[in-house]
């Protein structure tokens, strides 16, 4: 069974984006709750989950990774030579790229609600 890479790399987003919506932005870090005004903490978190939208989340960035991944694995591919399968590395480096970019996009929304929050003087445990 043979799949486009256009097909494969929507798919990866789309699972990614669908993981993503309970995570990445919404991520809530645990924090020491000692001597913390929760109405305050609850303002405050949203507010730096708003930040973190500004970024992308796990599923924009797979989907950028799948491509970028699908051209580089072609490329490579067509440089190495016609004992290589340009599809079929493709589709490899689609996948790669779509996982890793998708991680680091969800690890970048995440840091960016602990520093905002530890900038207004929570104490981030994780």
């Amino acid at each position: 069974m043979k799949f486009s890479i256009g097909v494969v790399a929507v798919c990866i987003a789309s699972l990614l984006t669908g993981c993503a919506a309970t995570t990445g932005a919404n991520y809530r870090p645990i924090v020491d709750t000692q001597g913390v005004d929760f109405n305050r903490y609850e303002h405050d978190l949203r507010e730096c989950q708003s930040y973190a939208t500004q970024t992308a989340g796990a599923g924009e960035s797979a989907a950028a990774g799948a491509l970028a991944g699908a051209l580089l694995g072609g490329v490579l591919a067509a440089a190495a030579g016609k004992n290589y399968s340009r599809s079929s590395t493709a589709r490899v480096g689609a996948v790669t790229g779509a996982v890793g970019a998708g991680a680091e996009g969800e690890t970048n929304q995440r840091n960016i609600i602990r520093r905002c929050l530890a900038g207004r003087g929570y104490r981030v445990l994780q």
